[in-house]
């Protein structure tokens, strides 16, 4: 697994809330910048599109669920879209961690 299989795209909207599409991979070697991205954020809403997912090892489970708990404790309303089929949403699934993060059914 490289960078080059993994491409993260943020965007602010119109109230400053930060939306960001994830696609490729997530593991070792790129949920650091997921991480980093996530934890460093000054806005108070953040929507993260998982559906680009492609692939998940537990690196990537570790990460979306230590940004969950750094959102809860720091007050921001972070919610997640999963992926809907593939790879990555039978990590979601097995691990059970769909039912740990808050969903984002509305539409990232």
């Amino acid at each position: 697994m490289t960078d080059l299989d993994f491409e993260l795209i943020a965007e602010r909207d119109e109230g400053g809330g930060l939306r960001v599409a994830v696609r490729g991979e997530l593991d070792l070697a790129t949920a650091p910048r997921l991480e980093a991205m996530l934890g460093d954020s000054s806005a108070s809403s953040v929507r993260v599109d998982l559906r680009g997912l492609t692939f998940m090892d537990s690196t990537g489970v570790r990460a979306l669920l230590q940004a969950t708990e750094d959102a809860r404790a720091a007050g921001r309303d972070l919610r997640f879209r999963m992926p809907e089929d593939g790879e990555a949403r039978v990590v979601f699934m097995e691990t059970g961690i769909a039912r740990l993060l808050p969903q984002d059914e509305d539409g990232a």
